[in-house]
């Protein structure tokens, strides 16, 4: 995600060294640079001028401190700048009616119902809430059992009207549905065209009309970049909708759509996809995408996504323990799942500040545990509960069952060792703890990382 518009105006930026203050002189070939990174990531010429206009506006005549340099205080200006591109503050999106109803409007192929199941499941998981979907999408063949075998997977109901072609009486029955089985969300999954046209403005239209949402949300391939912006422009014009969603923000994506829809049709983007399974889906923070752009990592995404997967009983549970040397490799399974429930690999790693450019050209598994947990796999219960008695024998049975090298194996065992040490320490708590625990620490598990 925005690997290539992160590049370029990192590159911009060297423009600026060794400059003791910024000019109309020096500033200009840099927000040049910074102009045709915009335009290269699908940003339209006119919102790119008017961005670099603005920076110039602000950073002419700015004094630079001793321990800022001028091309430290064109990325915070550039940094701000993009922020309020794109919206400045998050938006929540409202649930405060009983039942709240959101609309789910778009193009087909955006993306539309699968966002509508994650949106479920993020306002079951995380919002505390009892949502229920409505399939609205009587058109396309499988939409209707796509929308169910999505409601399966994250235990959601899906309210269908078999035989049903009007989407307008079927949304409205669903409204008097949930409020009957005491749903506190509906969520209405509406048809989408290949392109825009007027009888599926008229269709989402008289539903909007008809349920009266609190929110409706316009979903959009921000892989289709500029086209993207145009769309959103269009759908608004007919249904003056609540909020943008962005999906498919993993993908190789130049980033257009993400910084200028904001500023086209003036509203907020709320969520954005970054995936395909169902917890695939971030609340979007301006702010926070304007520092995964230039390359400054998410910290702050990163640790509320491990603090979801905090479970305060269970870490107690494990510093015991740990203070007794009993940590196994049951315990150590457990873990890896947390880590997995946190999301993509890549997606991870990049969150965290310099990282990004450090695994710019490595190919990282997004399923990067697969053989650990294969190998922890095929221990019997005793090997895995008391991992000394894993001995030479048991190691080869190990390596066969799990279709991995005895070496790996033996790798494995021995990380496993000087994990549980360095956890030991860190309990114990001294400064010379810390420093033993950095000297023992090793590379990431063989497999993790492809060059």
């Amino acid at each position: 995600m925005f690997e290539g518009l992160s590049e370029k105006l990192e590159k911009s930026f060297k423009i600026l060294k060794g400059h003791g203050h910024i000019t109309e002189i020096n500033v200009a070939e840099t927000l040049k640079e910074v102009r045709k990174a915009l335009l290269d990531a699908d940003v339209s010429y006119k919102i790119a001028k008017q961005f670099t206009e603005q920076v110039k506006q602000e950073a002419l005549g700015q004094k630079i401190l001793t321990s800022v340099s001028p091309g430290q205080l064109m990325v915070k200006i550039v940094h701000n700048d993009l922020a309020k591109l794109m919206g400045g503050e998050k938006t929540d999106i409202d649930l405060k009616g009983k039942p709240a109803i959101i609309l789910i409007a778009g193009l087909q192929g955006s993306g539309k119902t699968t966002f509508a199941a994650k949106l479920a499941n993020f306002l079951k998981t995380k919002k505390g809430k009892n949502p229920v979907l409505v399939a609205c999408d009587v058109y396309r063949p499988a939409a209707i059992e796509q929308l169910k075998v999505l409601g399966e997977q994250i235990e959601v109901e899906v309210y269908t009207e078999e035989g049903n072609k009007e989407p307008v009486k079927i949304a409205k029955k669903s409204v008097s549905y949930a409020i009957d089985k005491g749903y506190n969300v509906v969520i209405i999954d509406t048809a989408g065209r290949l392109a825009i046209d007027e009888k599926m403005m008229n269709e989402i239209s008289a539903i909007k009309n008809k349920v009266k949402p609190q929110e409706t949300l316009f979903v959009v391939d921000s892989m289709t970049g500029q086209d993207a912006v145009n769309t959103a422009k269009a759908f608004n014009d007919s249904l003056d909708y609540e909020g943008v969603v962005l999906t498919k923000l993993d993908g190789d994506t130049r980033g257009g759509a993400a910084l200028t829809i904001r500023s086209i049709v003036d509203k907020p983007i709320k969520f954005v996809g970054i995936g395909e399974k169902m917890d695939a889906i971030d609340v979007f923070h301006p702010s926070r995408m304007a520092d995964r752009i230039l390359g400054m990592g998410d910290i702050v995404s990163f640790v509320e996504r491990a603090q979801e997967q905090f479970d305060e009983n269970e870490a107690k549970r494990l510093q015991k323990k740990i203070a007794k040397n009993q940590f196994n490799f049951n315990d150590f399974l457990s873990q890896i799942k947390h880590i997995k429930k946190m999301g993509n690999t890549k997606d991870l790693i990049n969150m965290i500040p310099g990282m990004g450019k450090a695994i710019k050209n490595m190919d990282i598994d997004d399923d990067a545990f697969q053989g650990i947990e294969a190998i922890i796999y095929s221990m019997t219960p005793d090997e895995r509960e008391y991992p000394k008695i894993l001995n030479g024998s048991r190691r080869k049975r190990i390596a066969l069952g799990s279709g991995s090298e005895i070496q790996e194996v033996n790798q494995l065992i021995k990380q496993f060792d000087e994990t549980r040490k360095m956890m030991k320490m860190m309990t114990g708590g001294g400064g010379k703890n810390i420093l033993k625990m950095m000297k023992n620490m090793k590379n990431m598990p063989k497999g993790m990382i492809k060059n």
